[in-house]
């Protein structure tokens, strides 16, 4: 199940970024253990749980570079994320998506696919795998959006989710034209599988991109929506990543100091199908 990707969903804050890039290393097998570093609630505003309230997650044996985006997931705060929080008094279709990184012959890459073109809505717009909890997934403020992340996952793209190691858990966002509370799940595809479109009614294509690419100001832009909403993009893959996705890769690679300086001013108009 795929979620709509708002085109007013994480407008950020205009932040000064580094030149720091993300370096290629070598592949680490870490075995995933059980832990609770960078755990957020999925259920309150941000606020992390008590130990021991995500075993699912570990830190331990992720590579070096890897590093510094575990130690954002345990330090970053909601509005350091974006203004479109969760509504206080709980409501919302509680949902997550999966925030893979990978390491491929270019080195650190994310995974991505692409909503499929015959979609009435946001056709055609790149996303991460992730949709809405089932009750299966187990309780919302624990490991609920953890296993919903890993199920949807393996659903939309046929990855095997025993070689992904969760390591952190962002805080929650909200997406206020289709009402969902995402928990973005970061996690380290440990032992890559093949993976590739599952469903074609509602998925393109599955890609991977390059964190290098990612981070190269000559695939930077700003995307400018009728309604006013500006917000981060990327043009990379023959695709135009924006909304909701654009905005949490573009704070992830700000606060773990891999982004690099580009041109703000820089502009992509989308139109009101988008």
């Amino acid at each position: 199940m795929q979620m709509t990707h708002a085109s007013d969903t994480t407008e950020t804050t205009e932040t000064t970024g580094t030149t720091e890039t993300a370096g290629t290393a070598s592949r680490t097998h870490g075995r995933a253990g059980v832990g609770t570093e960078g755990a957020a609630d999925p259920a309150g505003s941000g606020a992390r749980p008590p130990s021991g309230a995500h075993p699912l997650l570990s830190s331990e044996g992720l590579p070096a570079w890897l590093t510094p985006v575990a130690r954002a997931a345990r330090t970053i705060q909601p509005l350091q994320l974006s203004r479109f929080l969760p509504p206080e008094n709980g409501t919302g279709r509680q949902s997550a998506v999966l925030v893979l990184f990978g390491e491929g012959e270019r080195g650190p890459e994310l995974l991505l696919m692409e909503r499929a073109g015959s979609l009435r809505s946001h056709a055609g717009q790149p996303s991460f795998p992730g949709g809405a909890l089932d009750p299966g997934d187990g309780d919302p403020k624990t490991d609920g959006p953890l296993r919903a992340a890993l199920r949807e996952a393996e659903e939309e793209t046929g990855l095997d989710p025993r070689g992904v190691q969760l390591f952190g858990v962002l805080p929650r966002l909200f997406i206020p034209v289709s009402d969902f509370v995402v928990t973005p799940v970061l996690g380290w595809w440990r032992t890559p599988t093949p993976v590739g479109v599952v469903d074609p009614n509602e998925t393109a294509r599955v890609f991977t991109v390059p964190v290098a690419d990612l981070t190269d100001p000559a695939n930077r832009a700003t995307v400018v929506h009728p309604s006013g909403h500006r917000g981060p993009a990327f043009l990379v893959e023959s695709a135009l990543v924006w909304g909701f996705t654009a905005g949490v890769i573009d704070r992830v690679l700000h606060f773990a100091g891999w982004e690099r300086p580009w041109d703000r001013e820089r502009q992509v108009p989308l139109d009101w199908r988008a």
